[in-house]
């Protein structure tokens, strides 16, 4: 039982931690912050807004320490979903646990490092996909026999829904990975020990509202792996076959609209991946009722720990054989994915297997999501609170100063550039530079495995920043597809028809088409909204520039004047719009951009009136679900800038 966790500090996460642990959770499941994830120390100017938002700042063995101070994690089962970065992050842990006297061969816990993902909707990569590759299959070569009870690789089917997978691609994409990754490990181990290898790979599955089909998915997902265990790389062992894999529900379905609900939704989930035997999750964290709105307080954590516990200890959902043997609707329900998700599989075969078919599976993604997005649009998929019964009492549970979340002192970033200012000139700088060397060496050298170096590195004292910023030196830099290029184009609609003749209007009328410049500013990966929204335009014929994630206010800014965009949105979803946002806004006014600006995001009230009283056009938030109705404001915005409000109308002008 786990909370996702982790904010601010290694101290304040540590606090946090232990306090979990205190009141019944049995394993830590670690969020760290966006700089950390993507291979960025806290003073680079992509981290600026960033530090210790989504998770905790961890820069070097010394913040590793204090966040597992006290924790004896001999004993203790750690996740950490980290994936660019894991070979490091998991470097800083043993290291940690060897200067504390504990055996590597004692440690329990799990790394994500599922990349693939990451290119498909996540966003926290920082290699390119070859080296990301080398580095997943060095980690999991080196923990074999290194930290045997260590799960190398966690393959995240989580985040393919989260980005709008069907039940059929969250299978066929997270099992294709696997293979992938398997096939990089193969050449990397003997024969002998590479059944044991197989038996190391774990999932970290997605569990949505569609009870039934949510846990047929699991069934069918166990029966594939076995499959290709047996039939693609001749495992045969039962123990080394079985699906091995954790959940966290669904935060995709999660509203900001009457957050309550999302308690039962949270429930709903649970019980797909717990009530049938044959197909239950070893590992289970719940999110918070409250993650639309922003970062959980302690008291929401423990709300889902509670609901753990209760499900785990007061029903009787353990106590029986799995109560969906010889069931004939989920059996068939299970064949129909089983035998969708091997015809997708086989798709991406044709691609040339998960590497080289991430442009495909992103723009199928887009278009899946898409298809989601305009089905609650149009009220055929029914979201109590956001599109049905929409008619409530005010939330008590929003009460307060706080609006019911947690916000992440803007302090904190300050002290730890400070603080990583500070380890960088008391440490030994010879020692970090050899192994940095060393580092730089092992990379370039494809017969060596990066683990040992990495771990030199780590134990010298070397910071997060400067790992990565080394493997960069080598490998390179790269942008992962967006997928927006590739969608097809949308169904026709009347909205959609009606929203196209108003942008033609405003287009005629400004001598050229709308163009939208869609960005995100600083290191928040998850661009679903983006994307729908770049896609949306497209489709509603505006000219649209769309470069993808990881911009710099600057960046933006430039593109803005350079292209001659009408207008610019803003999309982040990090927390950290209280300073990338009016940084964007006084980048484009020293360019010299005149141009309104929309911003979309997790952004709480009180965030949202300071952001329209810096100059912000608009805000929306996740309960503007309407697209379309987003797509015609901005129309608005840019005909009112441009005095061509008339063209705008929804009724066609007069003839002349």
């Amino acid at each position: 039982m786990r909370t996702y966790a982790g904010h601010s500090t290694a101290r304040e996460s540590n606090a946090l931690y232990r306090g979990n642990l205190e009141k019944g959770q049995t394993g830590l499941s670690v969020a760290f912050d966006l700089p950390t994830q993507t291979g960025y120390d806290p003073d680079h100017e992509l981290a600026y807004g960033e530090v210790g938002k989504v998770g905790v700042s961890i820069a070097h063995k010394g913040d590793m320490h204090t966040l597992m101070d006290g924790i004896p994690l001999d004993r203790m089962n750690t996740s950490m979903t980290i994936n660019a970065t894991a070979a490091w992050l998991l470097a800083l842990y043993l290291t940690v646990a060897e200067e504390n006297g504990i055996d590597h061969g004692l440690l329990e816990g799990t790394t994500q490092n599922d990349i693939i993902k990451e290119f498909l909707s996540r966003g926290t990569y920082a290699f390119p996909p070859g080296p990301s590759m080398r580095l997943i299959a060095d980690t999991i070569a080196y923990t074999i026999d290194e930290v045997p009870k260590w799960n190398p690789i966690n393959i995240c089917s989580y985040h393919l829904q989260e980005a709008g997978a069907t039940p059929t691609q969250e299978i066929a994409y997270s099992l294709a990975t696997a293979e992938a990754v398997l096939d990089e490990v193969r050449a990397r181990v003997s024969d002998e020990t590479f059944p044991r290898v197989f038996g190391r790979i774990s999932f970290f599955v997605n569990a949505g509202i569609r009870f039934i089909e949510e846990h047929a998915k699991l069934r069918a997902l166990g029966e594939l792996w076995e499959e290709i265990g047996r039939e693609r790389y001749g495992v045969e062992d039962p123990k080394y076959l079985r699906l091995r894999y954790g959940v966290q529900v669904n935060s995709l379905g999660l509203t900001e609209a009457q957050p309550e609900n999302n308690v039962i939704r949270i429930v709903l989930e649970a019980l797909a991946v717990t009530l049938g035997r044959d197909a239950r999750a070893r590992a289970i964290q719940l999110p918070a009722w409250n993650e639309a709105l922003g970062l959980p307080r302690p008291w929401d954590q423990q709300w889902s720990l509670r609901i753990q516990q209760i499900l785990a200890y007061e029903t009787d959902l353990l106590e029986y054989p799995d109560v969906f043997e010889g069931s004939r609707v989920v059996e068939a329900l299970v064949e129909e994915l089983a035998g969708s998700a091997r015809a997708e599989m086989a798709v991406v075969t044709e691609h040339g297997g998960a590497v080289d078919a991430v442009d495909y599976m992103k723009t199928q993604l887009v278009e899946s999501h898409r298809a989601r997005v305009a089905a609650i649009e149009a009220g055929e998929l029914k979201v109590v609170g956001q599109n049905v019964f929409t008619t409530a009492e005010p939330s008590p549970l929003q009460g307060g100063e706080d609006g019911g979340v947690m916000t992440v002192d803007p302090a904190v970033e300050h002290g730890s550039v400070d603080a990583v200012r500070e380890w960088r000139a008391r440490r030994d700088h010879e020692a970090v530079e050899v192994a940095l060397e060393r580092l730089a060496g092992a990379a370039r050298d494809e017969s060596q495995n990066m683990m040992p170096a990495t771990l030199e590195a780590a134990a010298a004292g070397a910071t997060t920043g400067e790992w990565a910023a080394t493997l960069r030196d080598v490998f390179g830099e790269y942008r992962a597809p967006t997928g927006v290029a590739g969608a097809a184009a949308a169904p026709e609609g009347e909205a959609l028809a009606a929203l196209r003749e108003r942008v033609d209007r405003v287009s005629e009328a400004l001598g050229r088409r709308i163009k939208i410049l869609v960005g995100k500013p600083g290191l928040d990966g998850h661009s679903n909204g983006a994307e729908q929204i770049a896609v949306r335009a497209r489709d509603a014929g505006m000219e649209v520039l769309y470069e993808g994630i990881r911009l710099t206010p600057q960046r933006i800014a430039q593109a803005a004047v350079q292209e001659g965009v009408h207008v610019v949105g803003l999309s982040i979803l990090s927390g950290s719009h209280g300073e990338l946002i009016p940084t964007v806004l006084s980048e484009l006014s020293e360019a010299g951009a005149d141009v309104p600006v929309v911003v979309g995001g997790i952004i709480p009230p009180a965030d949202e009136r300071a952001l329209l009283a810096a100059g912000v056009d608009r805000v929306y938030t996740p309960k503007d679900f309407d697209i379309s109705r987003i797509m015609g404001d901005v129309v608005d915005l840019v005909a009112e800038h441009h005095d061509v409000t008339a063209e705008a109308a929804l009724t066609a002008p007069p003839s002349a």
